[in-house]
């Protein structure tokens, strides 16, 4: 895998090295000889390499010392100086040598981005275990969205049954009250028609006395009628007693009865009293 990024620099790094070499012999050439111009593009390129080369032991190290990175760039500058320079003084194809100027700092980037993976690569193992984590996220997620839209689809099948079960109730009781008004217009118009009163003394006595005789319900076996003085015969309870006997019927279960039964109670021991007194009283000793 590493040889996807040094290989890059390593080229790179030969190609602006011959190009320093060869451009500082033709340059300098013509003005001192050839083996003080040969000896000048060594010095430049030996220095550059020097440079590289002790940084990349640091990298392989794990340490980094930024003298020695000053150094190296330095030296990478100073070839791109001596091209671009070149290519000012040339007589022809400057522009061409312009162009080829920036190979001995591009050769430095990539040694740069070579130590950056490195610091940075992971081991195989390391890898699937990130591909591991990385997969079972995505497949957690995705069951996760199901499970969401399965919800989703439920709830909406929920409320539309609840809505349409809603509206059906909401049409039978629009229809029951339709019915009801029309049953009670009805009565209404009897209540009031002229014939009410002639139909009133067909059923009933006290309505018009001595026209009908008045319906009697069947009576099975013997009976006795009971006169209204029967009715009357016990004399009304004072709030007092009222108060006692409803506390004495309430606390006689454990735990205390409730209004309903002690008032069923009240009223099938024979006793009498209005509602409203006896609903008073309750209040009272409850």
């Amino acid at each position: 895998m590493s040889a996807k990024t040094v290989l890059p620099a390593a080229v790179m790094t030969a190609v602006s090295m011959v190009l320093t070499l060869a451009v500082v012999v033709m340059w300098l050439g013509t003005a001192v000889p050839v083996p003080v111009a040969l000896v000048v593009g060594l010095g430049i390129d030996g220095g550059w390499l020097a440079a590289l080369a002790y940084e990349r032991r640091l990298a392989v190290q794990g340490d980094h010392n930024r003298v020695v990175t000053g150094v190296g760039w330095f030296f990478g500058l100073v070839a791109s100086g001596v091209l671009v320079a070149h290519a000012l003084t040339a007589d022809s194809s400057a522009g061409a040598w312009l162009a080829v100027a920036w190979l001995p700092i591009a050769a430095k980037a990539l040694w740069l981005v070579h130590g950056l993976w490195e610091r940075t690569a992971l081991t195989p193992a390391a890898l699937d275990a990130i591909r591991g984590i990385r997969q079972e996220a995505r497949d957690e997620a995705a069951v996760a969205r199901a499970r969401l839209r399965a919800e989703a689809g439920a709830e909406e099948t929920r409320l539309t049954a609840v809505t349409g079960a809603g509206a059906r109730v909401a049409r039978v009781q629009a229809r029951t009250a339709k019915t009801l008004a029309g049953a009670w217009s009805t009565l209404e118009q009897a209540r009031q028609g002229e014939d009410t009163g002639r139909a009133l003394t067909s059923v009933t006595r006290p309505v018009t006395p001595g026209v009908t005789a008045n319906w009697e319900l069947p009576v099975w076996g013997p009976s006795e009628p009971t006169g209204l003085a029967a009715l009357e015969a016990g004399p009304a309870l004072t709030d007092a007693a009222l108060d006692a006997l409803v506390d004495e019927i309430r606390h006689s279960e454990t735990p205390a009865l409730s209004y309903r039964e002690m008032a069923s109670r009240f009223r099938a021991a024979g006793h009498s009293a209005s509602e409203v007194r006896l609903r008073a009283a309750w209040k009272r000793v409850a």
